[in-house]
């Protein structure tokens, strides 16, 4: 039996170009569409209530929460940030912001204020925080906007300042609040961050006490999470079981910040 069928005719190599950049553009244009759309629908989206946290849409919240819960539950005090030798660190430590640390600020006057959940207050002095045992680190600060620097930090461990001062029973609760003298910058941690064994309340930097524009007397120092968790010029720490106030997260930022 004869076969009347005619043999395919094969593309030239021009045409199977072509025909790949058509299905190329084509693809690109259908995500591109996907993905405007996508963008629309987010922008449009309702704002969440605000609250602890504010200024982000609903679905973007949302996302960053259950981020927070899959990072969480990861976390553990084994997680140690990249540390570096003392002569990699920045010479000239950048500055960032000025929030909670503008204006006249007398140093010798301050105290740091400790707020238990019983509603005991404990007034600590620079001096006191001095003579527990000094922790140094070395490590790339990290920012949200994209930058970073290799930095050198001493002070004493968060964790050592707790037990010093019988405040252990505090770390059962989930959150810990950090606030700026003049109130107006302020930042909420989950406990196990803030007792992670890299955290400390700084009070040298590079060797020498920390410039008021860094946050003298006492900043915190938490490498796991991102710069604007690293609050400058403690006034006051809270302990909760609750979220605590913090002002990227009401600014449409994550509230978590984990690196």
């Amino acid at each position: 039996m004869e076969n009347n069928k005619k043999p395919k005719k094969e593309l030239t190599v021009d045409q199977k170009i072509k025909r790949r950049n058509f299905i190329s553009f084509g693809v690109f244009a259908v995500m591109g569409g996907a993905a405007y759309e996508g963008w629309q629908w987010l922008y449009k989206a309702p704002k969440e209530a605000v609250g602890i946290t504010a200024g982000a849409r609903q679905p973007l919240r949302k996302a960053l929460n259950k981020t927070e819960l899959f990072f969480r539950n990861f976390f553990s005090n084994n997680h140690l940030v990249k540390t570096y030798p003392k002569e990699m660190a920045a010479k000239n430590v950048r500055h960032n912001s000025d929030i909670g640390v503008q204006g006249k600020f007398v140093v010798d006057d301050w105290k740091l204020q400790v707020k238990k959940h019983t509603g005991e207050i404990i007034n600590i002095t620079i001096d006191q925080i001095k003579a527990l045992p000094k922790t140094e680190i070395v490590f790339d600060f990290k920012c949200v906007e994209g930058w970073d620097q290799i930095q050198y930090w001493g002070g004493v461990k968060l964790i050592d300042f707790i037990e010093h001062f019988g405040l252990v029973e505090e770390t059962k609760l989930g959150y810990v609040g950090l606030m700026t003298p003049d109130e107006k910058y302020y930042v909420g941690l989950d406990m196990p961050s803030a007792v992670h064994p890299q955290t400390i309340l700084a009070y040298e930097m590079n060797g020498k006490p920390v410039p008021v524009n860094h946050g003298a007397p006492l900043r915190l120092i938490i490498p796991v999470k991102y710069g604007i968790k690293n609050l400058k010029r403690i006034g006051s720490i809270t302990f909760s079981d609750t979220r605590l106030p913090d002002y990227w997260a009401e600014n449409g930022y994550d509230y978590y910040s984990g690196l």
